[in-house]
């Protein structure tokens, strides 16, 4: 449904208007795609449907690939152990090769998690509709796109066709204010707004995050709140671009250059919601008395401060709610009212398309520096690209790492998904950097506490988790 001409649009209404195609009596619209971005693991299924079919790629140069979830994170010179990752990579190398596709193989510098390697190279640009089969695409809102996470199939009919139906979201507004403390970040901020509104709080919705807070927030603090989109239920998070997201995308190798950038500037400039825009839902969250925030039980939604205990589902009004709870803690293998700090560990991952960028690198190795991780801990570090490997050994964080006793890896989504051998044994527990903390998420039996980079730094080298800030750094 179009909006009355003339009436104050939101950000989403003027990025959903941008792309209608037309509109279909059944209430969906068919939307134009600007940008595609393709890994190992959805796409072989995609490649099957077009050669069924004998479809062509419409444009090309709109898709690029990245082999990214099931790749292992080691022995890089050494042919693919695992079979079926093998066989999805080589895949993806030959379907993009047959296609004329750009692949970012496993050997290119710039390779890595695909939702990190679409802004580095600019790929990822305001304004436009991006897809990609993977559900935390959402990430690239962080820049003023529409970014919307797709199935197989549908990645087919993007590639044949550069149309996708679509249905149009409701749209909310999470106003972020107040002054955050030392060492709280947009992961604590994000886990926070999951579980005040629960994990399908924003079901149906498109959020858009605005306010003072996210004004200061630097790119990867912005990418990180919009990744998290997906675990209250929205379809899609976003935030305005400003002069912050054009200092991080000019120069980029596939961002607009000259003329063509002066002229995308002053578009993009055009995209932010107007003064009166109406939404359908508001929300405002002071974060200034915010505590680091992690996860004690199986989603998102069951993170409380670090400084709380575990719930007691005796005490739980909702007899539903209190068997999740139970649940949850069973599988977690945790009592009722435990404190979280205190809770022993047995690996630390930091990584994924949440918290694998330099800049939580940089506040990990901070915790890190000096510091060595306990004895009984497995810990890894996983850039989220070559690039930014690359950028964290020239800066010496890598060294800090290696010092501490940090496994120092090569890029990939790694245990954030457990496709390859990154993955934790049966009633292992590990704080993590990741964005879901789901039954078997990072292994079968495995335990997940969702946290920041500094939280899991913190936890790694104590051994068990603590509340980072009465650590400081090194």
């Amino acid at each position: 449904m179009t909006k009355n001409i003339g009436a104050p649009r939101t950000l989403y209404d003027k990025l959903w208007s941008s792309h209608v195609v037309r509109d279909y009596d059944d209430g969906t619209s068919l939307i134009y795609v600007d940008r595609h971005l393709l890994h190992e693991v959805t796409t072989p299924q995609s490649f099957v449907a077009l050669d069924q079919g004998k479809r062509t790629i419409h444009r090309p140069a709109s898709n690029l690939a990245v082999p990214d979830h099931a790749v292992p994170t080691e022995h890089r010179d050494q042919p693919i152990a695992d079979p079926l990752a093998r066989a999805q990579t080589e895949r993806l190398t030959s379907n993009t090769s047959r296609y004329g596709l750009e692949l970012i193989d496993l050997h290119d510098p710039r390779q890595g998690i695909v939702h990190i390697v679409g802004p580095e190279q600019g790929f990822t640009l305001p304004g436009i509709f991006l897809a990609c089969g993977d559900s935390h695409t959402a990430t690239h809102g962080a820049f003023g796109t529409l970014a919307v996470g797709i199935g197989a199939s549908e990645c087919a009919i993007v590639m044949a066709t550069q149309c996708i139906r679509q249905v149009r979201s409701k749209t909310m507004r999470i106003d972020i204010t107040g002054t955050p403390s030392e060492f709280i970040c947009a992961k604590d901020i994000a886990l926070a707004i999951i579980a005040r509104i629960g994990a399908n709080g924003a079901s149906g919705h498109a959020v858009e995050y605005a306010g003072p807070v996210v004004e200061a927030m630097d790119m990867a603090a912005r990418m990180t709140l919009c990744n998290m989109s997906i675990e209250c239920g929205a379809r899609a998070g976003f935030i305005a671009p400003d002069e912050t997201t054009f200092a991080y995308l000019e120069g980029r190798p596939m961002a607009p250059k000259g003329e063509n950038w002066k002229a995308a500037v002053a578009y993009w400039r055009t995209l932010a919601s107007d003064p009166g825009a109406v939404y359908d839902r508001v929300e405002t969250i002071d974060v200034s008395d915010l505590a680091p925030t992690i996860t004690w039980g199986t989603s998102p939604e069951e993170a409380l401060p670090v400084t709380a205990r575990a719930p007691d589902p005796a005490l739980e009004h909702n007899p539903a709610r209190g068997a999740r709870q139970q649940r949850a803690l069973n599988y977690m293998g945790l009592t009722p009212d435990t404190a979280l700090i205190g809770i022993r560990i047995d690996r630390a991952f930091i990584g994924s398309c949440t918290n694998g960028r330099i800049e939580d690198l940089r506040a990990a190795a901070a915790i890190a520096r000096g510091r060595t991780v306990a004895a009984h801990v497995r810990a890894m570090v996983v850039p989220g690209s070559g690039l930014v490997k690359r950028q964290a050994e020239a800066e010496g964080l890598a060294d800090i790492f290696r010092s501490a006793g940090f496994e120092w890896r090569d890029a990939g989504c790694s245990m954030c998904v457990a496709m390859n051998s990154d993955r934790l044994a049966p009633g292992e527990r590990c704080a993590s950097t990741s964005n879901r903390n789901f039954e078997g998420r990072q292994g079968p039996g495995g335990r997940t506490h969702l946290m920041s980079p500094a939280m899991v730094a913190a936890a790694a080298v104590s051994g068990c988790i603590v509340d980072v800030r009465t650590m400081g750094s090194a």
